[in-house]
């Protein structure tokens, strides 16, 4: 017998181990603008939710510590997206993480939905990007039908 939804699901975090936690939480607070906003301890690991003011219960970012670095291959572009104001904003970025070392997709404009964006890579080997113009994030444009 199957149940019936009552609510359909709803995309509320993103949850990953990393080998170094603290430097973690430093890139995704100084790239990133986000705010831890819980952390617990236990005698085998610390895990932190960390959100975007405004966003605290709508979605976070879950750092768990004791996680492997992760490798990605040359061909991989598997990432994690923000959206930001402007292109100026992501060539902010991009000058940020050539001085941090850290820039892996210089800004690069490609047509619609993808917009104007650039890569950087946190300290555990994740990608993350941040773009401008895509249908996604506040005051995006929809898709086109």
């Amino acid at each position: 017998m199957t149940e019936k939804l009552t609510r359909l699901p709803s995309l509320t975090h993103i949850a990953l181990h990393v080998q170094s936690l603290d430097e973690c939480i430093l890139f995704y607070q100084s790239y990133c603008n986000m705010q831890i906003i819980h952390q617990r301890h236990n005698d085998h690991s610390t895990v932190v939710w960390l959100a975007e003011a405004g966003r605290e219960t709508e979605m976070i970012f879950v750092l768990m510590s004791g996680g492997p670095l992760r490798q990605q291959n040359d061909q991989g572009y598997g990432h994690l997206g923000f959206a930001v104001a402007s292109r100026q904003s992501v060539d902010d970025i991009a000058a940020k993480a050539t001085q941090d070392n850290c820039l892996i997709w210089p800004p690069k404009e490609d047509p619609f939905p993808v917009g104007y964006y650039c890569g950087v890579v946190d300290p555990n080997g994740n990608y993350v990007e941040f773009s401008y113009g895509q249908p996604l994030g506040p005051g995006a444009k929809p898709l086109p039908s």
